[in-house]
């Protein structure tokens, strides 16, 4: 359905709905850098987003509610998709159009920005491979969300293939304490990992300090690696290895598919920009190379 269709055309504001703790939100660079790129091209057309933060996808659903009924705005951009996700299902039904970003399955009903998480997750895989890495673990984001376990199955069936070990995935919420307290735990094991992989940058910094406090070597004892390349990654010490993605561009792609739909016509297919390794000093040949 159009926004012409929805009877809200004209207003120029597109929604963004995060359900996340605002915390998190001050202390990660993900969403600013999105959503700096999202205004940025609403801009150059005069046009603006509406943001809103809640604790829970009930309130997110309990805000398009409101928002339709108040014709607010005149569409929707649905981030961090999960497993049984009922937002798509209610924005339909409500009538207001809507952008899916990330990874989700193909949906004739709604035009989406989709993301390519395996391919990344295997390019890091290879690397620490050939630095020799096999005992390899993995801080994830939350469990629920459909690109966790997009980048879960890749690393695990990328071990495998490889002949290595399982992989040990560890559950975070991308925040601050999940990153040091899940950092701690895994170096604590009988065997700990050679090399961890972060879905986040403030996880990965986290494990970083966590790492030092307990006088483990980054990257003599173990090697780390951080998703997205924020400042925090490029000042750390040493430097974090990161799956560096260009953040900006993932929300001028969905603002341009907003757009799109808005305008009533055809909505391109667009993917966010690739994920791509960038060694820095927190990566380094495994200190136990000969493990099978």
């Amino acid at each position: 359905m159009s926004a012409s269709a929805h009877g809200s055309a004209g207003s120029g504001v597109v929604g963004l709905v995060l359900a996340r703790p605002a915390r998190l939100l001050a202390a990660e660079p993900f969403f600013m850098e999105f959503i700096a790129g999202i205004e940025e091209c609403l801009a150059e057309r005069d046009m603006s987003m509406l943001l809103h933060v809640v604790a829970t996808h009930d309130a997110e659903i309990a805000t398009y509610r409101r928002w339709a009924e108040r014709r607010m705005v005149e569409a929707i951009a649905v981030v961090n998709l999960t497993a049984g996700d009922r937002r798509p299902a209610v924005l339909r039904d409500l009538g207001l159009p809507s952008v899916l970003v990330g990874t989700w399955p193909p949906d004739p009903a709604a035009p989406a920005v989709q993301t390519d998480d395996a391919a990344p997750v295997r390019d890091a895989l290879d690397h620490l491979l050939d630095l020799g890495h096999r005992r390899i673990a993995r801080v994830s984001g939350p469990a629920d969300l459909l690109h966790t376990r997009a980048r879960t199955a890749a690393l695990v069936a990328g071990c495998r293939e490889a002949g290595a070990p399982a992989p040990v995935v560890v559950e975070g919420d991308y925040s601050h304490e999940a990153g040091a307290r899940l950092t701690a735990e895994l170096l604590g094991r009988a065997e700990p990992p050679t090399a961890i992989l972060y879905d986040n940058d403030v996880m990965a910094v986290a494990g970083l300090g966590a790492a030092a406090d307990l006088g483990v070597a980054v990257p003599d004892r173990v090697s780390l690696v951080a998703w997205d390349d924020s400042t925090l990654c490029r000042l750390a010490s040493p430097a974090l290895t990161t799956m560096s993605v260009d953040v900006h561009q993932y929300g001028v792609s969905v603002a341009e598919s907003l757009i799109e739909l808005i305008d009533g016509g055809p909505v391109a297919e667009r993917w966010s920009p690739a994920a791509r390794f960038v060694p820095r000093g927190s990566t380094a040949p495994s200190p136990v190379p000969s493990l099978p």
